[in-house]
Formats: structure tokens, sequence, C-alpha cells
């Protein structure tokens, strides 16, 4: 039942996202924008494109995060974030 309030709620933010979308955006360079285009649990196959993480590329991430040092390693003796160690 907790889902279906969730869901529910998101159909309305949704569709509040697109009236405010189409409202604002250029007909000349944009198409008008539908609310599953907003909603998280009903995204369309084919509106988002990505790449599928198999053994065979996996080793890229690596390369490009862990090998370039954009991994931010915490050190072990501070605390959590935001908190001063004194």
């Amino acid at each position: 039942m907790a889902e279906a309030r969730v869901d529910a709620e998101w159909d309305h933010t949704a569709a509040v996202l697109c009236i405010l979308a189409n409202i604002n955006r250029d007909p000349k360079k944009h198409g008008p924008f539908r609310p599953d285009q907003f909603h998280p649990f009903r995204r369309s196959s084919g509106s988002l494109s990505g790449v599928r993480i198999t053994p065979e590329n996996i080793g890229l991430l690596k390369k490009v995060f862990v090998e370039s040092g954009h991994v931010r390693r915490e050190d072990s003796r501070s605390g959590p974030p935001g908190r001063r160690m004194d």
C-alpha cells in the first residue's frame, strides 16, 4: 500500500514538472514533454541511454576512477564527514 501511495505522489509531481517544462520550453527546439519523462518509476526503456557494465568493460571504469585518483579515500582517523575531531 505504501508503494502505491509513493507512485501516486510521483504521478502528481511528474505532472507538475511536465507542465513547468512545457511552459518554459522553446517549441522550435524541443517537442512537448510527457509526464513519464519526469516519473522515476515509469521511465520508458527508450528514453534512457547508457552502457551496460560487463566484465569486459569494468576495467575502463577502474582506469578512469581508481587509477586516475578521482576516488575519494576517507582517512581512517577522521570522524564522520562534517565533524571536527579535536
